[in-house]
């Protein structure tokens, strides 16, 4: 084969390990290795990136690419997406890794694609996996050939690479993020896997239940390349029965993704337990507590999820007995949004624990809603003239502001003034932790209003 032949590619034929069709003889690949998408038709999830009329799909579909870097969870496509632009865009697909791979391998690859391009006027997509592995030095060699188009670069690493790749090569590349693919969507990807007879298993005899397919989809966690491991153990592992059929069970999806099913699937039980959740930290039993948040992890609810629920249950029903409830779990919430499972179980915790054992109190909750109802059905009430904003020209000569006493000029950093222009009364504080000091401060002040008022009984309060 001459050198030039090196570099060829063939009419229709797609460039080397960009994807080709699996045969019988390729079996001893993984599955998820075998069932790697073909082309964006058979590419499932990243619909905020890849749907009809986003921006890398019209790239992809009209030869656009240049440097790219994707991030985002394992099995959420990074590598067959990089596969599938080499194939669709006709370029020659180079792969290297940030753990195995060094400088001389690098410049290896670069010389290449430079000769490639000068002879065979072919580009070359340069595929990095797990590019923040790269040192400095090495992410350097790559910026020459990367900003005159020597290659297209695509990373794809799991971490943030405004954080961990060099910013010379973020600011010449698009980032764009993957995102852990949907319960329905790996659901998607089973059964294909389950029917497919050239790359799948379909050339099997297989019965799979519902149930035992959505098991192994919710417990990955939304990685493709997870829950196509547990299915081709589950099936290669499971004896067929005198038919010839392997059948797969519940049981046998638990054992082949090692999680016990929990009975959560339905939405009755998704909502009874977050039910029970909220109402046993109102309730003040941590026990109860970690138990249905213990129910809810195992089940692979997301963290984002049972974290909300938390800062809305420490607002409504802590609120000002424990200011503190609030700010914990707001902590809780982003921490687990930035560490995941199964990590965020720790702050979760925490946050759930400190609520349920905390001080009570609705009143901030009932009382907003008070006003609220006063506002949409009572008379609308104009802000005091002394209130109004003053600090423009021609305020003075409308009486903007005039007669506005500045509290920290006064004794306890508290005036007697009238700051509505009626008599309202939305909220009364508890004698739960720290709202029974907010509740003597308010009524020493409340004393000071009504003697004022005694003096003055003109005056508003």
């Amino acid at each position: 084969m001459s050198r030039d032949d090196l570099f060829s590619i063939a009419p229709g034929a797609a460039p080397a390990d960009a994807g080709a069709p699996e045969s019988g003889a390729e079996r001893h690949q993984p599955l998820a290795a075998r069932m790697r998408p073909r082309d964006l038709g058979e590419f499932v999830g990243q619909a905020h990136i890849l749907g009809p009329g986003q921006l890398l799909r019209r790239a992809i579909e009209a030869d656009r690419i240049q440097s790219l870097i994707f991030y985002g969870p394992p099995g959420t496509g990074k590598t067959s997406l990089a596969q599938i632009i080499a194939r669709q865009t006709r370029n020659k697909f180079e792969r290297l890794s940030g753990v195995e791979s060094n400088v001389a391998d690098m410049r290896r690859v670069l010389a290449a694609a430079a000769n490639r391009l000068a002879n065979k006027h072919q580009s070359t997509i340069l595929f990095i996996d797990e590019i923040h592995r790269f040192n400095k030095a090495q992410q350097d060699v790559l910026l020459p050939d990367v900003e005159t188009g020597v290659v297209r670069l695509i990373g794809a690493t799991t971490h943030n690479p405004f954080f961990f790749v060099n910013s010379p090569l973020v600011s010449r590349s698009q980032i764009f993020e993957l995102r852990p693919l949907a319960e329905a969507a790996l659901l998607e990807l089973l059964q294909r896997a389950l029917a497919d007879p050239e790359r799948g298993l379909g050339y099997l005899k297989v019965q799979a239940e519902e149930a035992a397919l959505r098991h192994l989809a919710k417990l990955s966690d939304g990685d493709a390349r997870k829950a196509l491991n547990a299915l081709e153990i589950a099936v290669l592992t499971t004896a067929p029965e005198a038919d010839g059929v392997i059948r797969l069970d519940l049981a046998v999806a638990e054992q082949s993704i090692q999680k016990k099913a929990v009975v959560y699937d339905d939405e009755d039980a998704h909502y009874d337990t977050i039910s029970a959740f909220i109402k046993s930290m109102r309730g003040s039993d941590p026990d109860a507590t970690l138990y249905w948040l213990a129910k809810m992890i195992h089940a692979g609810e997301d963290p984002r999820f049972i974290a909300r629920r938390i800062v809305i249950h420490a607002a409504e029903d802590v609120g000002l007995a424990d200011p503190m409830a609030l700010v914990l779990a707001n902590a809780a919430f982003q921490a687990a949004e930035f560490i995941g499972w199964p990590e965020a179980r720790i702050p979760l915790a925490e946050a759930a624990i400190y609520i349920a054992t905390a001080h009570k109190s609705n009143r901030a909750l009932l009382a907003i809603d008070a006003a609220l109802e006063d506002v949409a059905t009572g008379r609308t009430l104009a802000v005091p003239e002394h209130l109004r904003e003053a600090g423009y020209r021609g305020a003075q000569r409308l009486g903007r502001g005039e007669g506005y006493q500045y509290a920290h000029d006064h004794p306890g950093h508290f005036v007697v003034q009238d700051y509505l222009g009626a008599h309202k009364r939305y909220y009364e504080p508890t004698e739960q932790g720290v709202e029974k000091k907010i509740k003597d401060r308010l009524a020493h002040w409340r004393a000071l209003q009504v003697q004022a008022q005694a003096r003055d009984p003109e005056a508003k309060g």
